[in-house]
C-alpha cells in the first residue's frame, strides 16, 4: 500500500499579501489565505489601526484581553504594520511593499484605492507582476459603484430575503452574513486563479469583486427558475419546493430536520414511523407527497413528538434516512464528529491564553500543517515586516518613527 508522508508546511507558503481590508469580507478573505500559509501583513492606520479592533474589544461576553470577536476570528496567522498611507513617506513605504508583494487586498469605498495613489494602475507600475484585488458593495462600474452596502444591503437588493423566512409578508436575511463570507471566498477563488494565470503569462491583474456580485451568483438554480418561469419565488421557511418531507420537525424535546428526496427514503422513513394514514399508494412518488405535503407534515409532526431528539435520530440514522437535530452552538461544537475533523481550534492570544474559533475545513492530504499563530498587535510586525521585505536600515525605520510615518 501506498503510503502519502505528511509534510509540515502549507500549500501559500512563500506568497506575500498585503491587507488593507476591514470589517467581515476583506479580513475573511485575508484569513483564509492567511490559514492556508500565505503571509499577510495587514497594514493598518496609525493609533486606533483597522476599525474592527475596537469591535466588541469592551464587551466581558465577547472579547479577551482587549481584542473581540470579530478581531480574534479573522486576524489569526497575520501580521501587523501601521503606516500612514496620506503622508508622502508612507506612499513610498508602501510601493517598497509593494515591490515584494504578490497581492495586494483592500475593501475600501469604490474611488478609494485610486484617490490614495495605490489602485492597480499604479501598482502595477511599481510591480507589473502584483495582484490587487478589491472588495466593494456595488463593484467598480456602475451607476451604483459609489453606494455603500453591507451584508444585509446586498442580501435585500439581490432578492434574496425575498425567498428567506416563514412567508412574504416576514422576509428574513440568513443567520449568518452569507454575503461577507461568500465575497471573502470569492476573492479568494480569484487571487488564486489569478495567481495561476501569473504562473502562464507572467503578468498581474486586478479582481474587481462586488457583494451584490456574489449574492446574485448565490442565487444559482433559484435564479434560474425565475427566468424559466417569469414566477418570483417565495419563501417556504424550511420546507422545499419538491421534496416532501423535507423539513424541521418539533420533537419531546427539540427539533429534527427530516430529507427525504427519494422514494427509498420515504420507505424507510415509514418504518421508522410506524404511521398507518401515510401508508397510502398516491404517498409513494414525489408528486403525491408534494400534493399532500400538509396533511404528511402534520401527521409527522404528531409522532415525533412523541419521542425525544436522539430517539429520532438514532433510528432513523440506523435506516441511512437524512436528518439531523437542529444544534445549538454549543452542541454542534461538541459534536463528535466536528471535534474529529477538528472544526473548533484553540489560538494563541498574543498576550497569553487561547481562544476557540472555527478552525479551516480545507483538509489538504499533503501540505496539510494546521497551525495558528496569535492575531497580532497594532504595528506589532511594522520593523519585521520593513527589514524583511525591503532592508529598511535601523537608521531608515527611526525617521520614519520620528516622522510619525509608521509606528511600531
Amino acid at each position: 500500500m501506498h503510503v502519502v508522508q505528511c509534510a509540515l508546511m502549507k500549500p501559500l507558503e512563500g506568497i506575500k499579501v498585503i491587507d488593507l481590508t476591514h470589517m467581515l469580507a476583506g479580513p475573511y478573505a485575508g484569513m483564509v489565505i492567511a490559514d492556508l500559509g500565505a503571509e499577510v501583513v495587514k497594514v493598518e492606520p496609525l493609533g486606533t489601526g483597522e476599525m474592527t479592533r475596537g469591535l466588541l474589544a469592551e464587551d466581558p461576553n465577547n472579547s479577551y484581553k482587549g481584542f473581540g470577536a470579530y478581531f480574534l476570528t479573522l486576524n489569526r496567522n497575520k501580521k501587523s504594520l501601521s503606516l500612514d498611507l496620506k503622508h508622502p513617506d508612507g506612499l513610498k513605504v508602501f510601493y517598497d511593499l509593494v515591490k515584494k508583494a504578490d497581492v495586494v487586498l483592500n475593501n475600501f469605498s469604490a474611488g478609494v484605492v485610486t484617490k490614495l495613489k495605490i489602485d492597480f494602475d499604479h501598482l502595477s507600475q511599481v510591480n507589473p507582476k502584483v495582484i490587487t484585488c478589491s472588495i466593494t458593495g456595488f463593484g467598480e462600474t456602475g451607476n451604483h459603484s459609489t453606494r455603500p452596502a453591507y451584508d444585509q444591503i446586498v442580501q435585500a437588493y439581490s432578492g434574496g430575503m425575498s425567498i428567506t423566512g416563514p412567508d412574504a409578508s416576514t422576509p428574513t436575511r440568513a443567520g449568518i452574513p452569507i454575503g461577507d463570507l461568500g465575497s471573502g471566498l470569492f476573492s479568494v477563488i480569484g487571487i488564486l486563479s489569478a495567481l495561476l494565470s501569473r504562473e502562464k503569462t507572467g503578468k498581474g491583474q486586478h479582481l474587481d469583486l462586488s457583494l451584490l456580485d456574489v449574492q446574485i451568483s448565490l442565487l444559482s438554480y433559484m435564479a434560474t427558475m425565475q427566468t424559466l418561469s417569469g414566477v418570483d419565488p417565495e419563501p417556504i421557511g424550511n420546507a422545499h419546493f419538491v421534496h416532501v418531507p423535507y423539513n424541521s420537525f418539533a420533537t419531546k424535546d427539540g427539533f429534527v430536520v427530516i430529507a427525504v428526496i427519494t422514494d427509498a427514503f420515504w420507505e424507510e422513513l415509514l418504518k421508522i414511523v410506524d404511521i398507518d394514514s401515510l401508508r397510502k399508494e398516491e404517498f409513494k412518488n414525489s408528486s403525491g407527497r408534494l400534493k399532500n405535503q400538509n396533511f404528511i407534515e402534520t401527521e409527522l409532526n404528531k409522532k415525533l413528538s412523541t419521542q425525544t431528539s436522539q430517539y429520532w435520530i438514532n433510528a432513523l440514522n440506523s435506516a441511512k434516512v437524512p436528518c439531523a437535530p437542529i444544534n445549538s452552538f454549543s452542541q454542534a461544537f461538541s459534536d463528535e464528529q466536528v471535534v474529529h475533523r477538528n472544526m473548533l481550534v484553540e489560538v494563541e492570544h498574543p498576550d497569553g491564553g487561547k481562544v476557540k474559533m472555527p478552525g479551516n475545513p480545507i483538509k489538504l492530504s499533503y501540505t496539510n500543517d494546521n497551525s495558528y499563530s496569535p492575531p497580532p498587535h497594532l504595528g506589532q510586525h511594522t520593523k519585521e515586516t520593513l527589514v524583511g521585505w525591503c532592508n529598511y536600515s535601523k537608521s531608515e525605520l527611526e525617521d520614519l518613527i520620528k516622522k510619525k510615518v509608521i509606528a511600531t
